[in-house]
């Protein structure tokens, strides 16, 4: 198992598929994540030339993450070329919220090379797979000359959707019918701009402003530098946060089970486990009209977006007096993503191909 950018969630994934496939010896190697660019242009160098006993094993099968580039480390390393390999797919960069460059063309073509090279692809979601094949198929287009027929085709016959589980100890907890008289809102996700922290905020203070009495949890992953607006934020809901910043595993997910609604305001999500682990613990979710979110939660729980941030926070707010109004818990069946549903389609692919 190569893990070529190792952010949490891919760590998680993969610490997951081992403890849980026991009956395979495994190996793994991890990059850190930091470094963006360097990572994706140069993480074959670093393998071929960092992680050479590891790579000079005897492998059955190769798991790597879509941030590995395939095709080169097989140049470093021939005898990887006559291995079975699974490419994973937990994000594209396709459908990343950031503007074209030509740093971005140059990994997108780097994620063209890995899954040619791959035996089996694997999204974690059907938005996943469908934006990066329609990706593959708009760069192709802008290309010069000399395009091969058929990659999309090609890449579209060995590809299949498999998500990332939801870990053990995130159970499906049935809650009470109704929500807190005072609602318990919670924020679960990284504290980075591609969440929009800032539309889920001015949503709140609207909320607040038409006297909607709340309480909030505002959890999820930190970074040295992190948007302005939660320090804001933190003023401004001062007698309304019962919890800030990170918290361990147990804690958190006591919170989770504690709290009303789970909002997302993102720009970007490929499967969003910290909504579905919200959902299992018996929270509400509210989430946009768009990306992954209508795989899992039902149309009456999205709120309306339109590429505009005043008015998402607008129809975000709304949704929320609606949901708080209603009062009744409403949380959609995610039982299909529990670990003891979806392992044993990994342990199928992998069977597949040894």
């Amino acid at each position: 198992m190569i893990s070529g950018y190792d952010a949490s969630s891919h760590r998680y994934w993969r610490e997951l598929l081992e403890q849980h496939l026991t009956e395979y010896q495994w190996t793994q190697i991890a990059l850190p994540d930091r470094y963006f660019y360097w990572r994706a242009r140069g993480n074959a160098l670093s393998l071929a030339y960092t992680k050479q006993a590891e790579l000079n094993q005897t492998y059955d099968l190769i798991i790597v993450t879509s941030m590995v580039d395939l095709s080169a480390l097989r140049g470093f390393c021939p005898h990887l070329a006559a291995v079975p390999t699974i490419v994973y797919f937990h994000e594209n960069q396709f459908a990343y919220p950031v503007a074209e460059s030509s740093n971005l063309v140059n990994i997108q073509l780097l994620s063209i090379y890995s899954a040619l090279c791959a035996d089996q692809i694997l999204f974690n979601s059907v938005y996943n797979k469908t934006t990066y094949i329609e990706g593959v198929q708009s760069l192709l287009t802008r290309l010069p000359d000399e395009i091969p027929k058929d990659i999309d085709n090609q890449l579209l016959s060995k590809s299949s959707v498999l998500a990332v589980p939801l870990a053990p100890d995130v159970a499906i907890v049935k809650r009470s019918k109704y929500l807190a008289e005072k609602v318990q809102i919670v924020w679960n996700h990284r504290w980075e701009f591609d969440k929009q922290p800032e539309v889920f905020f001015a949503a709140l203070s609207q909320l607040k402003n038409a006297g909607y009495a709340f309480k909030l949890h505002i959890l999820g992953q930190s970074f040295r530098k992190q948007p302005d607006i939660f320090l804001q934020a933190s003023e401004e809901f001062t007698n309304e946060i019962l919890t800030y910043g990170h918290q361990t595993r147990p804690d958190y997910l006591a919170i989770l089970t504690e709290a009303d609604i789970v909002v997302s305001s993102s720009l970007h999500e490929f499967q969003g486990i910290s909504m579905l682990e919200a959902i299992a613990s018996g929270c509400t979710p509210i989430a946009p009209d768009r990306l992954v979110y209508p795989e899992y939660i039902p149309k009456q729980l999205h709120y309306t977006t339109n590429n505009e941030a005043h008015t998402e926070v607008t129809s975000l707010c709304s949704k929320l007096q609606q949901v708080i109004d209603n009062g009744e818990r409403q949380v959609p069946d995610v039982s299909r993503y529990e670990c003891s549903e979806v392992i044993s389609g990994y342990r199928a692919v992998i069977e597949g191909l040894l």
